[in-house]
């Protein structure tokens, strides 16, 4: 079962509504849903709240450590509460997924992801879930300077239809999350991967 769902971002209302939020807003839409409050826990780094959730109790947290210090933040609480990397859910962007395919699996690499590594090495294994929100890629990208390229694409937010394409992903995610929270990962996935021309 899913104990802790982490949404990753940068703080600071100059990044709300970049790409590399994306994460931030899963949880707040989960938070809403289910009537939680996220609010600022120090001691975790982050904002965070107890919510119910398939009538479990999981920990929602947004660390607020920057990008490539979310392990910080995810470590702290982890360990608080005795949660393993297993029953962690990680929720971020990714580059590799056009906006509007959204993936879920366990474990394997972070595709240069400044937070899931941050996380894999405060965890010290990469085997936690995560749920993958595609933001597309900059389709321009050259050899030579590709990685500054790449974020200033994360650190912009998307157009008007890719917007659209991504709260739809968001929302057919926020409709298996009971079976996430559950440890159902075969039957969520199954609904999740399988959306028309996704």
């Amino acid at each position: 079962m899913i104990k802790l769902i982490v949404g990753l971002g940068n703080p600071g209302a100059e990044y709300t509504a970049t790409r590399h939020n994306a994460g931030f807003w899963f949880v707040d839409a989960l938070a809403q849903q289910c009537g939680a409050s996220l609010t600022n826990q120090k001691n975790f780094h982050g904002f965070a709240a107890r919510a119910r959730v398939a009538g479990q109790e999981v920990w929602l947290l947004e660390p607020q450590t920057f990008m490539n210090r979310s392990g910080q933040s995810v470590v702290a609480l982890a360990r608080f509460y005795k949660i393993l990397p297993d029953e962690i859910l990680v929720v971020h962007d990714e580059l590799d997924l056009l906006p509007g395919t959204v993936r879920l699996k366990r474990g394997g690499g972070t595709g240069g992801h400044n937070g899931l590594k941050d996380i894999a090495a405060h965890l010290t294994t990469p085997e936690f879930w995560r749920l993958r929100l595609g933001i597309g890629h900059p389709r321009t990208l050259q050899p030579a300077g590709s990685q500054q390229q790449v974020a200033d694409f994360v650190l912009k937010p998307p157009r008007k239809e890719e917007q659209a394409e991504i709260d739809d992903a968001m929302s057919r995610s926020l409709d298996i999350v009971d079976l996430v929270v559950k440890g159902d990962m075969e039957k969520a996935m199954m609904r999740l991967h399988a959306a028309p021309g996704k």
